[in-house]
């Protein structure tokens, strides 16, 4: 059967979408008001089999049988709805509108007319008037639709064919973007059926529907399956070479973050296929209901997701700890617009900085904070590497500092944010995670207030700052290359909520001085992640074997310390939770006076801006640290002064920070 074309009907229907909303409701009123007397008169004659009628017995009923339409479809609004976005809702008023208005001329009938019309004339009558009244309207829909220009309308195929599916299709329908041409949908019980007009195949035809239709997207409406259900169907749709969009979690369109029309591109969860454990209520609840929680670091992309993951627990105050204004103004500005999930919460937006170990103890101090999560740090590898001074002050200084602080406030557990890098670290980032770790392992072997210290470690995580999922959706919207630093380079990946309420429930069980390492599943690709992202998008790669591909994976080799593989564990003294995604890790740790010595030689070197001796004094404390000599010979020769780099661009290898700023060795 051939696809309807705007062709196939006059330019009418164009016309009439140019009108003005009253002329529209002029010419409805105006086609019943001819129409429903007709649709009476046709009932007449059906009843008495003549198509003589003596209209004038009868000009009462006719006259009344048009009142009472216009009345009551006017009361039911039905001459206010918009005829292109008729749905079930507005057929049901036509059923009510039609139906009233034939009692209502049955009762004229009975009590002031003279006539005494059948029964059965009514009853044809109600017939006639509902096919005529719903028929009209869903043909100049149809029409309106089909009268736009639709050699713009995209076409495409809805995956799944339950409600999310319909209603999907209906927005569609409604709208000038695309031209839904069928459902698919694995359960063979629906196969053959027909949704809104559409017939739902089975997947094993989607190669022949693409191909006969031209169909240019597939669009994933099944918001409620799970992630291995949705990777098993991108693996299926990934060769075909089409462009795959889905609709919003069915999470944010309850919440009402999303619309069920909201298309948006793949995410790349959906693509690894693993569904999150359910968070345990307790561990969830255990440091946070009821009592004053403070997240440094809280307007970055792990900060914020622990924001909203806590206040929905119920704490009885949150103090969102943030050195950067724009990113703090933007995570007290939602809390600020969503009242329902603040509710009860008193939420505190402070500018600081976790190195000013006398600001943070006053916060916490004053504020009664009981728990902490540190989640403040640099974390990009490449500009911490050329940023040595402040990448060490940031994140082993700041978390010493803060540490203190908590022990002096009093606070009941400080959780650290760590990284899968701070295992066997080849570069500054990882062995600062990695320091930092030891600091909190050596306060708590000297804390004698009952503060519990513990750190949770994981990979990375999809689409935070700095993340390779966003660079390369950006490279492939601008049409390439992909740029992948190496064939063979491997990483852990997770959801940043999944990772948020993870860490929640491991602090929840620590004892003291605990590593926690989350379970990231299987190592993905990067290469792999970056081919099936291109593929999805309807993309080719462009490669020796198909040299007419869309994009080009760019291979520009390991970064500066970057490492092939990244390791969750020191060793393999590993012993599992309460949790089946969290482990406890049994590592090496540093006496705290020896720990206290190297600190503070650290921060005289940092004092002084002496690169070389804050790198040498890393490498003592981090004993897996494996440093890459040519990069820091280059980095110590400058210490800390902008330097000339080999293509003759300045680069501030190291912050001047002023010489003041650098705390003092604690008393």
């Amino acid at each position: 059967m051939s696809e309807p074309n705007a062709s196939d009907f006059p330019g009418l229907a164009e016309s009439l979408l140019t009108l003005s909303r009253p002329v529209k409701r002029f010419i409805m009123i105006g086609s019943d008001a001819i129409m429903l007397p007709v649709c009476l008169w046709v009932a007449l004659i059906l009843k008495f089999d003549r198509l003589w009628i003596d209209l004038n017995r009868y000009a009462g009923v006719f006259l009344a049988s048009v009142v009472a339409v216009l009345l009551i479809f006017s009361y039911l609004g039905l001459y206010r709805a918009v005829i292109r976005f008729m749905g079930p809702k507005v057929m049901a008023s036509v059923i009510m509108g039609v139906s009233l208005s034939v009692l209502a001329l049955g009762v004229y009938d009975r009590l002031l007319g003279e006539t005494r019309i059948p029964l059965t004339v009514l009853a044809i009558y109600w017939a006639l008037a509902l096919l005529y009244v719903a028929g009209s309207r869903f043909i100049v829909r149809y029409a309106v639709f089909y009268s736009r220009n639709d050699r713009n309308r995209r076409r495409v195929i809805i995956y799944g064919a339950g409600e999310a599916g319909a209603k999907l299709s209906s927005v569609l329908l409604g709208g000038p973007g695309f031209e839904p041409i069928a459902f698919v949908d694995d359960k063979h019980a629906l196969h053959g059926s027909r949704i809104n007009g559409l017939k739902v195949f089975s997947p094993d035809m989607l190669p022949e529907l693409i191909r006969d239709h031209v169909v240019e997207r597939v669009l994933m409406a099944m918001p409620s399956t799970s992630r291995r259900h949705r990777r098993e169907i991108l693996e299926r749709l990934e060769p075909l070479g089409i462009h795959v969009q889905s609709l919003p979690d069915l999470s944010d369109i309850i919440s009402g973050k999303s619309r069920i029309d909201e298309l948006r591109e793949l995410d790349v969860s959906d693509v690894l296929g693993r569904d999150p454990v359910p968070p345990d209520a307790k561990l969830f609840q255990a440091s946070i209901r009821g009592k004053c929680v403070m997240v440094t670091g809280a307007g970055g992309s792990i900060g914020a997701e622990l924001c909203r993951q806590i206040v929905r627990q119920g704490p009885r105050r949150l103090v969102l700890f943030e050195m950067s204004e724009i990113a703090l103004y933007h995570i007290a500005r939602e809390f600020q617009g969503s009242h329902e999930l603040a509710a009860g919460v008193e939420i505190i937006p402070l500018l600081g900085n976790a190195h000013h170990r006398h600001r943070i103890r006053e916060v916490l101090t004053s504020l009664g904070i009981q728990t902490v999560y540190h989640a403040a740090a640099y974390k990009h590898v490449p500009i911490v590497e050329h940023n040595v001074i402040e990448g060490i002050h940031n994140n082993v200084i700041s978390t010493w500092h803060a540490a203190e602080a908590a022990i002096e406030s009093g606070v009941e557990t400080f959780v650290l944010i760590s990284t899968d890098k701070a295992v066997n670290p080849a570069n500054v980032m990882g062995a600062t995670k990695r320091l930092a770790e030891l600091v909190l392992q050596g306060l708590q072997s000297r804390s004698k207030t009952g503060t519990r210290f513990c750190m949770v470690r994981f990979g990375n995580v999809l689409a935070s700052s700095g993340s390779v999922v966003p660079l390369f959706q950006e490279q492939i919207r601008r049409g390439g290359p992909v740029t992948v630093t190496h064939p063979e380079v491997m990483r852990y990946f997770m959801t940043i909520p999944e990772a948020a309420q993870l860490v929640i429930q491991a602090g929840a069980m620590a004892r003291g001085g605990d590593v926690f390492v989350l379970n990231m599943g299987q190592p993905v690709r990067i290469a792999d992640l970056a081919r099936r992202m291109i593929n999805l998008m309807g993309l080719t790669v462009r490669e020796e074997h198909n040299p007419d591909g869309d994009i080009e994976i760019k291979y520009t080799g390991l970064r500066a310390a970057e490492k092939l593989f990244e390791e969750l564990l020191i060793g393999s003294n590993v012993m599992g939770t309460d949790h089946p995604m969290i482990m406890r890790a049994i590592e090496h740790s540093i006496p705290w006076d020896r720990m206290q010595t190297l600190l503070n030689e650290l921060l005289s070197a940092l004092g002084i801006f002496d690169c070389k001796r804050a790198i040498a004094l890393l490498g003592e404390s981090v004993a897996e640290y494996r440093m890459v000599p040519e990069i820091h010979d280059y980095v110590w020769n400058h210490r800390g002064a902008p330097a000339a780099a080999a293509d003759g661009k300045v680069t501030d290898f190291a912050s001047k920070r002023r010489h003041s700023e650098i705390s003092p060795r604690p008393s």
